[in-house]
């Protein structure tokens, strides 16, 4: 443990059984091995000191984000970038007309690697996304579906955060700051600007957030007080891990870069950084830490109460994206219909599932799926859904257990790419049918019974 405190080259027997972390929200100042001062005049062990800002340098001093690191060479050494193929990843929001009706999308496929070996990099495919990342201002939705590792070849985002939801398979996340392995039900973000690769263990799939000019952040509690929800101790960053590696067949830098790629030839490892301090890195946090709020009288609380991260916009309580879960709970609500209520929104909801059956819809909507309700758009629970539950005994029930859907919910209103509607070819075009057999239920000469759930409630 005390080589992974000093920042030195953590050598393990097996890197999937277990890694050595310090918590997000707690440090800002880490390993004893940088120097005294940020630039010395000769660094120690002849390293190269390199600061990478994640806020303008005169943002408040709460907000203000940037680490130094100490590598063996600068990361400015490389050869000049050019333009590569972008693949199915895209900014282009008019490729295809608009598309207002609810859309669900069955389980991504993951290309075997018997058929074609496809990394990360290769297997991003936008599927929805709005604004635009020259200015600033945005976010796109990704899924990655890929089955072969990265090798000697590593990404870097110059227009925004990463927040990455494994959903099948684990991966391994090499970064300049250490390494960090994701599971399923994980989740971890990698802020601008920070390289990584990705090394995985067969056919791995999982959904992506991006966020143009912000990045995330807890949400505020208000009357919930100091603790709740995700909770900052629960967030975790990596240990400093190098290795001094020569390439000589060249060393891939990819840049992701006003929507587009770029690569660059370099003949040594990015991950060469010795030791490192500052509080803008890479995290993640597992969501089984989430302190569930709920409802514990009657009436349905909103979903916002699941928010773990959010983006915040320039307008107060207005997100350029929250990422929201709805993890295994207790249902106790009284005189309620408990799963999510009918609903038109001024926001752009997009649904995914890690693992189990949302209890608003369990059929159809299914792990490695996705679905989009757009801005004002109906949606709501399915007829099985509505009937079942309309007539449901009250009791204290497990909601959700076994399983964990998600929401990247955005005040953008998304467009969907061609990939998204037609190239995937995964789209559900019979989701409108689960809201069909819906049929009225009004009785103009409806009376309340002495036992009807619906007793009036004395207002005075």
């Amino acid at each position: 443990m005390q080589d992974a405190v000093l920042g030195l080259h953590c050598r393990m027997l097996d890197v999937r059984l277990y890694y050595y972390y310090y918590y997000y929200y707690y440090h800002h100042s880490f390993l004893l091995l940088v120097p005294d001062w940020l630039r010395p005049q000769v660094c120690p062990y002849g390293l190269y000191a390199e600061q990478l800002s994640g806020s303008a340098f005169t943002c408040p001093r709460a907000t203000n984000k940037r680490s130094w690191l100490y590598r063996i060479l600068p990361s400015v050494r490389h050869k000049p970038f050019t333009p590569i193929n972008c693949g199915n990843l895209s900014e282009n929001w008019n490729e295809v007309e608009p598309d207002p009706n609810q859309l669900r999308w069955m389980p991504f496929t993951v290309t075997k690697a018997s058929e074609k070996k496809v990394d990360f990099v290769s297997g991003l495919h936008t599927i929805c996304g709005a604004g635009d990342s020259k200015s600033r201002s945005g976010i796109a939705v990704h899924i990655y579906t890929c089955n072969t590792s990265m090798i000697n070849r590593c990404f870097q985002n110059s227009d925004g955060d990463f927040l990455i939801v494994p959903q099948k398979g684990e991966i391994l996340i090499t970064t300049e700051f250490g390494k960090m392995m994701v599971e399923p039900n994980e989740i971890c973000v990698i802020q601008q600007g920070m390289r990584f690769s990705v090394d995985v263990f067969g056919e791995t799939r999982g959904y992506i957030l991006e966020v143009y000019g912000a990045h995330f952040e807890l949400p505020d509690l208000g009357p919930i007080g100091a603790n709740g929800l995700a909770n900052p101790r629960d967030f975790q960053i990596p240990v400093a891990w190098f290795e001094e590696r020569t390439v000589a067949s060249g060393y891939t830098i990819i840049n992701k870069y006003q929507g587009k790629l770029f690569s660059c030839q370099q003949d040594f490892s990015p991950f060469n950084v010795v030791a490192w301090h500052g509080n803008y890195t890479p995290y993640k946090y597992n969501l089984e830490n989430f302190m569930v709020i709920n409802c514990v009288a009657f009436d349905h609380a909103d979903p916002s109460i699941f928010t773990v991260l959010t983006a915040k916009s320039t307008r107060p309580g207005v997100a350029i994206a929250d990422f929201v879960i709805f993890p295994p709970r207790w249902g106790v609500a009284d005189r309620t219909f408990r799963p999510p209520y009918y609903h038109r929104n001024c926001m752009s909801e997009f649904m995914g599932l890690i693992k189990g059956h949302y209890e608003a819809k369990e059929e159809g909507f299914q792990p490695g799926g996705a679905s989009l309700h757009s801005i004002m758009t109906p949606h709501g629970p399915d007829f099985d859904c509505f009937e079942k539950n309309s007539t449901a005994e009250l009791k204290p029930e497990r909601v959700a257990e076994g399983t964990m859907a998600f929401m990247f919910e955005s005040s953008f209103s998304m467009a969907v790419t061609k990939w998204g509607l037609e190239t995937c070819q995964r789209l559900d075009k019979s989701y409108y049918k689960c809201w069909e057999p819906l049929k009225s239920h009004f009785n103009p000469n409806w009376r309340p019974s002495s036992n009807h759930s619906l007793e009036p409630r004395n207002n005075s």
